[in-house]
């Protein structure tokens, strides 16, 4: 649970996975579509887990260079998290559900000392809080 809310983000879908999603403030407009592997036609929009993978990547960047910013460390330019949703059918019931590998790539910074790092923004990211215990989340560090 949070404090107080110091930003709230507001967006509005319609039409499901085959519809539309917009920001109240229309900075983000996109066209929703299903990927011909969940049974829908393929078409030229996104989908939820795209947007998904999209928004935790830059987050636990975010996160990532906060934490470093607090341990003195330097991030080069060119760090980089590539995220992959999976989505499929729980497999202890009915419903589906979604996994998450963050694969972290953090030129410049040694390998253990990038793992810690990658830990430590791990239980500060927002998204990381809120999946934690609800989804399986990968972390690589390359």
């Amino acid at each position: 649970m949070i404090k107080s809310a110091i930003y709230t983000a507001h967006a509005t879908s319609t039409g499901g996975r085959t519809g539309t999603s917009r920001t109240n403030d229309e900075r983000l407009s996109v066209t929703l579509d299903t990927p011909k592997e969940m049974g829908g036609n393929g078409g030229p929009g996104t989908n939820p887990e795209q947007l998904f993978a999209a928004g935790y990547s830059a987050c636990f960047l975010g996160a990532l260079k906060a934490v470093a910013r607090g341990e003195k460390v330097k991030i080069a330019d060119e760090t980089s998290i590539d995220a992959a949703v999976d989505f499929g059918e729980l497999a202890e019931g009915v419903g589906y559900g979604i996994a998450v590998e963050l694969k972290i790539t953090l030129p410049g910074v040694e390998h253990d000392a990038a793992v810690a790092l990658v830990e430590k923004a791990h239980q500060v990211c927002p998204y990381s809080n809120a999946t934690r215990g609800n989804i399986d989340v990968r972390l690589t560090v390359f």
